[in-house]
């Protein structure tokens, strides 16, 4: 069970590259909901092994949630800007942000090598730094991307990094708790997706500089 799901750590990781380097909008959802799915399996397992119901809960709330209802709330609002056949725009070139990214992640691990040390649990120390990095990582496809959607899924990269890193040392969280967390992505979604198409129709574009600069007109 620990290796199976090292195995989603370690693809989980990837899809945060993915989310970080592709400039097509399409792709980045495409990969935001395989990490997702990576992070339901994670909880299953998880689950499993801590005879937990509370990670079952879990791992169906992302499934729902993450999977399945925010992609196709985003394709019915917006499906235009995602079919765009354009490339993202971001304040550094791909090659440099993949190269950001990697320190981030070594910086992820050595964050979280304290804990790890006095950590019993193996799933821990998987499941503590990979989702680190990944907070770490869609932080910084936050920071680097210049339109409104693609920011979006840098947050919500974000999101399941906290998650992924969650269920390990918090197993037994409060079903509010996550019934919660997962309804405030989920406004997150709604709103920064209405607000992305009614912007897209009243100025023709999404550029966060953009934008910036009709407010100083």
């Amino acid at each position: 069970m620990t290796q199976f799901n090292a195995l989603m750590g370690g693809l989980f990781i990837l899809t945060a590259f993915g989310i970080v380097g592709l400039r097509q909008i399409l792709g980045s959802l495409r990969l935001f909901v395989a990490q997702s799915l990576l992070l339901a399996a994670s909880a299953i397992i998880l689950g499993v092994n801590h005879a937990s119901i509370h990670l079952f809960i879990v791992a169906g709330i992302v499934l729902i949630v993450k999977a399945l209802f925010i992609p196709w709330l985003l394709y019915r609002v917006l499906s235009h800007e995602l079919h765009a056949k354009r490339e993202v725009e971001q304040a550094l070139d791909v090659p440099t942000s993949l190269l950001l990214a990697a320190g981030l992640t070594v910086i992820a691990y050595f964050l979280v090598n304290p804990l790890l040390t006095a950590a019993p649990d193996p799933f821990i120390r998987i499941n503590l730094p990979v989702g680190m990095a990944g907070v770490l990582l869609g932080a910084y496809a936050v920071a680097v991307r210049r339109e409104a959607l693609p920011q979006l899924l840098g947050i919500l990269t974000m999101e399941n990094g906290a998650f992924f890193a969650g269920i390990s040392i918090a197993s037994d969280l409060p079903l509010l708790t996550e019934l919660a967390a997962a309804f405030d992505v989920l406004i997150i979604a709604v709103v920064v997706g209405l607000l992305t198409r009614r912007i897209q129709k009243q100025v023709g574009t999404t550029l966060v500089g953009e934008m910036a600069k009709l407010k100083e007109e």
